[in-house]
């Protein structure tokens, strides 16, 4: 797994070395707006889904109904497919509608990927539940590996476009998806004896109810990540756009994908630990560690923010083509922002573990609420400067505000 996420780590940064010596910061800005589209049905329709079969996985292995799991699993992931569907055809049609007919192809692209890497997500998260940890450090890796030749094999066949870039990104999820789908049944397989439940189980009301708290604020999440690059295309210029979007990768991301090194493993194991919640011990150790591993990412962050405030003029000549290189002085602060949101992460995954999606919907919805507002105003009046501001307050708020619903523990099983 560490060798795994390091190689996505590294591949993720000199995937923008690759993609800005062949897209101009214009067109770097339209790949990243025409991702956000996509993004869209991932976080409404797919997250909190994805979500709830990882985390009763374990639960369904305890109980011993595997099959009456990954039936009620199948299920929700067809009917998210056919919303997907849905959504992509409202969507084109509204773009028509308003006279943004030239951003339909990008944007049906952009569903297209987003449909598949959700599937795969989901798949990979139940191999990561059962602990199959090669399985996903080869599909982790792969996911790295083959963005980036596709997107070379794909800029070189059709021309330096953010479509390109954006074929080639479906094409690697449509692939590691058909892999996924095939080690899934090694898997089922492997545990064809754990399909006898004592109990019957509902598994599709389960998962759901443990999902719609965390696709309920799916829109407004979406808004929030969104915001940013929007706000700076109305207010500023696509040029803009692109130089946010590549801080935003070599900062943002690269912070949140270390703590995610850390996360990939631990969590598996504490929603194996935490079980139904029904047991005290289990669920002290899970608070411990998942305070300890929040902690971390805080010192983490520090350190992470010294290093760039350094070398952030080093780290740009190397790392992305000349075009993009002069808005390397907020490095620094992205990772400070980066570094709050995953930090706080790992208490989404405690209150997870503990079966307490609804607790964090208020959290969620009102600090994206604030977000949005923050990047608007930032982009308004202080253009990338004011939206890097609205992304640290942002993640700073979010952090204290998950701090304080994981400070408890749970005294019984929620469900």
């Amino acid at each position: 797994m560490v060798v795994a996420q390091l190689s996505a780590i590294i591949g993720a940064i000199f995937s923008v070395r690759i993609l800005t010596e062949y897209l101009e910061p214009a067109e770097y800005g339209r790949l990243a707006l025409g991702l956000t589209i996509g993004g869209l049905v991932n976080l409404v329709v797919t997250n909190g889904i994805s979500a709830g079969i990882q985390r009763y996985y374990s639960i369904a292995i305890e109980g011993n109904d595997l099959k009456g799991y990954f039936d009620g699993a199948k299920y929700l992931l067809f009917i998210s497919t056919i919303i997907i569907l849905a959504i992509s055809l409202l969507l084109i049609a509204i773009l028509s509608l308003v006279g943004m007919s030239g951003w339909i192809p990008i944007s049906a692209l952009a569903l297209l990927h987003s449909s598949f890497y959700s599937i795969y997500l989901t798949l990979n998260g139940i191999q990561s539940a059962a602990r199959k940890r090669a399985n996903v450090a080869i599909h982790v890796a792969g996911d790295a590996i083959l963005r980036i030749l596709l997107s070379i094999l794909f800029i070189r066949l059709f021309g330096s476009s953010g479509a390109s870039v954006i074929i080639a990104y479906a094409l690697a999820a449509f692939m590691l998806t058909v892999s996924q789908l095939y080690f899934l049944r090694d898997l089922f397989l492997e545990n064809r004896n754990n399909n006898k439940p004592a109990i019957a189980e509902n598994w599709i009301n389960r998962i759901w109810n443990f999902s719609w708290p965390l696709s309920f604020p799916g829109l407004f999440i979406w808004l929030q990540q969104a915001s940013d690059r929007w706000a700076l295309e109305r207010f500023t210029t696509t040029a803009e756009v692109g130089q946010y979007v590549v801080l935003f990768q070599l900062g943002y991301t690269p912070i949140g994908m270390i703590v995610g090194l850390v996360t990939g493993i631990i969590v598996p194991i504490i929603f194996q630990r935490s079980g139904s919640v029904t047991d005290v011990e289990r669920n002290a150790s899970v608070h411990k560690i998942s305070w300890y591993i929040a902690l971390s990412g805080l010192f983490l962050t520090a350190f992470c923010f010294s290093v760039s405030w350094i070398s952030h003029d080093w780290l740009f000549y190397w790392l992305v083509a000349e075009p993009f290189r002069s808005i390397s002085y907020m490095l620094p602060w992205i990772v400070l922002a980066g570094g709050l949101f995953a930090s706080a992460q790992i208490f989404t995954f405690k209150l997870m573990s503990e079966l307490r999606t609804k607790a964090q919907l208020a959290a969620k919805i009102i600090t994206a609420v604030v977000g949005v507002s923050a990047n608007i105003l930032g982009a308004f009046w202080f253009g990338i400067e004011g939206v890097l501001g609205a992304l640290v307050i942002f993640s700073g708020f979010y952090f204290l505000w998950m701090a304080k619903l994981a400070k408890n523990l749970p005294t019984a099983s929620i469900e």
